[in-house]
C-alpha cells in the first residue's frame, strides 16, 4: 500500500524538534517560524508538556466517554478562568474541523433553521458543513455544497442584516482574523454590529479561534480585541501543542440533551493532559504577554524590508504581504536559510505563526536571513 498523495511535500523531514528549532534527519537545525500551521503554541517538547503526557499514559491514556473523567473538568475550569468565560461550557472533539461542524450543528439545533453566513476568503475546516462554510471551490465536494451556506464579504454589515431579514439563517461563523484566507479582518465596529444583529434576528453567532486563540494574538481570543460575547467558540490547533484536540465553548443559554453531541477519541485523558499543560506553561510563562510583546518586535523590524506592502496580523499570527508572488521566496528560506514560514490563499502572503515562546533573538535571525534572500539574490526584484 502507497499513502493517497493529496500534500505537494518539501523535502525534508523532521525528527527531532526542541523551542523553536526543527531537526531533521540529517541533523540540519531549522528555525521553526510556522509551528505546524500555528500548532505548536508553548514550543516543541516542552519540558512540562512531555512531563504530563509521559505521566498520563502510564496511568490511563484512553477510555471511552460513557465514564468519569475528571481531567475534562479540570480542563474546563483551567480554560474558563484564563480565556474569561467561565459560565461557559466545552465541548471537547479532536480537531477544528470537527469543532467547527458539532458548533454549526447546536447553532441549527437551537434555532431550528439550516442555512449560514459565512465569509470570502474563510477557511473552517474540510468536512461536511464546516468545508462547505470555507470559502475555497476546490475542496468542496457535490456533497458539501448541498449545505445551504451564503458567502459575504467582510466589513459589509448592511449585506450581512439584508440575509439575516430572510429568516432562515441559523449562524454567522467567522474568524476573528482569516487565518489561510490571508490575515484579513473585520472592523470592531463591524464586529460588534454583528453581535447586535444575531441577538435582533435570533441568529447563533460563532467565532472560529482554532488558529487565532490561546493567547496567539496578544490576548486569549482574537475577538477580544472587539469587546463582542460569541455563542459559540470553536478552538483547536494551539489547545493541545501537537496533540490532537479541539473544543466547543458553548454560552449557557443554549442547553445540553443527552446525544445531541458525541465523540469517540475526544476529551481522552491523553488530550486532557496535553491541553491542560498547554494551558498552565501559557499561565506561569506568561505567553500572551510575550506574543504581544515579540509581535509588536516583529513588526517594528518587518517594516523596514525591501518588498513588504503592509504587515497584517496582531501578536504572533502575522503576515507580511509583498508585491510579488512569495512561492519561491519560502522555498529559498526553507533551502538556503532553514527557516519555515507559512503561504496563504493570498499567494503574496508569507504567514508567520511561531510557538507563543519566540523570542527577540529567533526575530533578529528571520528578518536578517528574510533581507538576505531579498536584497542579496533579488528575489522577485
Amino acid at each position: 500500500m502507497k499513502l493517497f498523495d493529496v500534500y505537494p511535500l518539501y523535502d525534508v523531514e523532521p525528527v527531532n524538534a526542541y523551542d523553536s528549532i526543527v531537526i531533521d534527519k540529517n541533523g540540519t537545525e531549522y528555525l521553526d517560524l510556522y509551528g505546524g500551521h500555528a500548532v505548536i503554541s508553548i514550543g516543541h517538547s516542552h519540558p512540562h508538556y512531555v512531563k504530563k503526557l509521559k505521566d498520563q499514559v502510564e496511568k490511563i491514556g484512553f477510555y471511552s466517554n460513557a465514564v468519569q473523567n475528571s481531567l475534562q473538568s479540570k480542563l474546563a475550569e483551567k480554560l474558563g478562568k484564563l480565556s474569561g468565560y467561565e459560565e461557559y461550557q466545552l465541548f471537547l472533539c479532536n480537531s477544528g474541523a470537527e469543532a467547527n461542524e458539532n458548533a454549526l450543528k447546536l447553532a441549527s439545533f437551537y434555532t431550528g433553521k439550516s442555512r449560514v453566513v459565512a465569509f470570502d476568503n474563510a477557511f473552517h475546516g474540510r468536512t461536511s458543513a464546516a468545508v462547505a462554510a470555507t470559502d475555497n471551490a476546490k475542496i468542496n465536494a457535490p456533497l458539501n455544497k448541498q449545505q445551504k451556506v451564503t458567502f459575504l464579504p467582510l466589513n459589509e454589515i448592511e449585506l450581512v442584516k439584508t440575509e439575516f431579514e430572510k429568516g432562515d439563517v441559523c449562524a454567522v461563523i467567522i474568524e476573528p482574523i482569516q487565518g489561510v484566507g490571508g490575515l484579513d479582518e473585520g472592523s470592531t465596529a463591524f464586529f460588534t454590529t454583528l453581535e447586535i444583529l444575531c441577538h435582533e434576528f435570533g441568529v447563533v453567532l460563532i467565532v472560529d479561534e482554532v488558529q487565532s486563540g490561546y493567547g496567539r494574538t496578544g490576548k486569549f481570543f482574537a475577538h477580544q480585541y472587539h469587546g463582542i460575547t460569541p455563542d459559540i467558540i470553536t478552538i483547536a490547533k494551539g489547545m493541545g501543542n501537537g496533540f490532537p484536540v479541539g473544543g466547543v465553548v458553548i454560552a449557557p443559554h443554549i442547553e445540553a440533551s443527552y446525544g445531541m453531541l458525541g465523540t469517540t477519541f475526544g476529551g481522552n485523558h491523553l488530550a486532557c493532559a496535553a491541553a491542560l499543560s498547554v494551558l498552565e506553561v501559557i499561565e506561569t510563562e506568561n505567553l500572551i504577554d510575550n506574543a504581544k510583546m515579540t509581535g509588536d518586535y516583529f513588526i517594528s523590524k518587518a517594516m523596514r524590508l525591501p518588498g513588504v506592502k503592509q504587515i497584517k496580523g496582531k501578536g504572533l499570527m502575522l503576515g507580511l504581504e509583498f508585491d510579488f508572488e512569495v512561492s519561491e521566496l519560502r522555498k529559498k528560506l526553507i533551502y538556503d536559510k532553514h527557516i519555515f514560514t507559512g503561504g496563504a490563499m493570498n499567494k503574496k502572503l508569507l504567514r508567520i505563526l511561531p510557538s507563543l515562546t519566540i523570542g527577540k533573538r529567533e526575530i533578529d535571525l528571520f528578518i536578517e536571513a528574510l533581507q538576505d534572500v531579498l536584497v542579496v539574490e533579488k528575489v522577485g526584484l
